[in-house]
């Protein structure tokens, strides 16, 4: 154990590495933290002091890893409240709809096809559901479409996927955590998970007043011990009803955007966000070696092309609904089919109920190709949009409330 510190310090230092070629190459990050952790791991080979296994750290790192979801939940949260969802209006409620009914169809249906059981064809749904709304983000800025009128409802619809996932985690985790198989089972663990999700937001939005006061602390230090051990308490309390601690973060998360003291939570978060997420993508990667990867590369390949169809399709749809033009439909469509740190909370959520090995190189197979093609879908969006009309009977007319902001394409 005498070399753990030195250990931990060797995996930042490949962290950072990998950081930096995402910068030079001007690249989502995640795809190169994931892979750093797959070349090295149990599977590499020991050179001396510079131990690639990280035998001795892996059990911190894996916790760090742990740590990581709850600040990215936590912080997502943060992001948008309980009222932002209220006020976000019908078109995003219909868009999202529209945009989660067929991309979990199709995964439900791709996983019934490739022949797996009950609960790992609910996992894999999971997976080629969600978004990545760290690369969907990244993406929007560095193509400065964030004007663009498509946008706001890329954003809505990616915040409909986070209150989807937090309803679909508590669900499926009530199942596959619990052990549940009778129907009474499932359905008595969907609804205490359910049932302690919604008491815990009623709750939380009455103490929101209570909150101002209580966290209106002026040392930085004990203000910052007193939000984790908010985090963290009620994190670990939802994993022992069998709730994924992550969504107890995202809970968390939710009812202190409501308080005055959301903005100074949220400038102290981001550090240990990034930090901790960095070696979740890490911790994920060292639980992956790369020569497994090879009975998992037909069915992630397969449920790759499923994503970009639904995720086209749906685009589309959604995009018409609020009254957007086919170009800035399908921008949509492209915009959001990346796959990142969602996916990897569901693998691991099936992994905790010890479900088939492979769910895992599947979704690190699948999360590593739609985070490199997603980026570059979108950015050459408006030469797909000019193959689709050729191909598609698709309505190039603009609608009337079209704004002047959907240029930037």
């Amino acid at each position: 154990m005498e070399h753990i510190v030195f250990e931990v310090g060797l995996a930042l230092a490949l962290i950072a590495l990998a950081g930096f070629l995402s910068v030079k190459l001007k690249f989502s990050i995640v795809p190169f933290y994931i892979l750093v952790g797959m070349v090295v791991g149990p599977h590499a080979p020991d050179i001396g002091l510079f131990d690639l296994r990280f035998i001795q750290s892996a059990p911190l790192i894996e916790f760090m890893g742990r740590v990581g979801v709850l600040f990215l939940l936590f912080y997502l949260g943060l992001e948008f409240s309980v009222g932002r969802l209220i006020k976000a209006g019908r078109s995003i409620a219909v868009g999202g709809t529209i945009y989660i009914v067929i991309n979990f169809t199709l995964g439900l249906l791709f996983g019934w096809v490739a022949g797996f059981p009950l609960k790992e064809i609910l996992i894999i749904a999971g997976i080629t559901t969600i978004s990545s709304s760290a690369i969907v983000a990244k993406v929007l800025v560095d193509l400065k479409r964030t004007a663009n009128r498509e946008t706001e409802m890329i954003l809505g619809i990616i915040m409909f996927e986070d209150i989807f996932l937090a309803v679909y985690i508590s669900i499926v985790s009530g199942l596959v955590l619990s052990g549940a198989t009778s129907l009474m089972g499932v359905l008595s663990s969907a609804l205490i998970a359910l049932g302690y999700m919604l008491l815990l937001i009623i709750v939380g939005r009455k103490l929101v007043p209570f909150l101002n006061r209580a966290l209106n602390i002026k040392s930085n230090e004990v203000f910052m011990i007193t939000v984790f051990a908010a985090l963290f308490l009620i994190a670990g309390f939802s994993e022992t009803i069998h709730v994924a601690e992550a969504i107890g973060a995202l809970l968390v998360g939710l009812i202190l955007a409501e308080t005055q003291h959301m903005k100074r939570i949220e400038h102290m978060i981001l550090p240990f966000r990034d930090f901790f997420g960095a070696m979740f993508f890490f911790s994920f990667g060292l639980t992956i070696d790369p020569l497994s990867l090879g009975g998992a590369v037909w069915l992630s390949i397969g449920a790759v092309i499923v994503t970009i169809i639904g995720n086209v399709a749906a685009g589309m749809l959604a995009g018409k609904s609020a009254g957007l033009n086919a170009k800035a439909s399908t921008n949509i469509g492209l915009t959001i089919v990346s796959r990142g740190e969602f996916s990897i909370i569901m693998a691991n959520l099936g992994k905790a109920g010890a479900l088939m090995e492979i769910l895992q190189p599947f979704a690190a197979l699948y999360v590593l190709i739609l985070a490199i093609l997603g980026p570059l879908l979108t950015k050459e969006s408006k030469k797909i949009y000019g193959l689709l009309s050729k191909i598609l009977p698709i309505d190039k007319t603009v609608p009337a409330k079209q704004t002047e902001n959907n240029t930037n394409t």
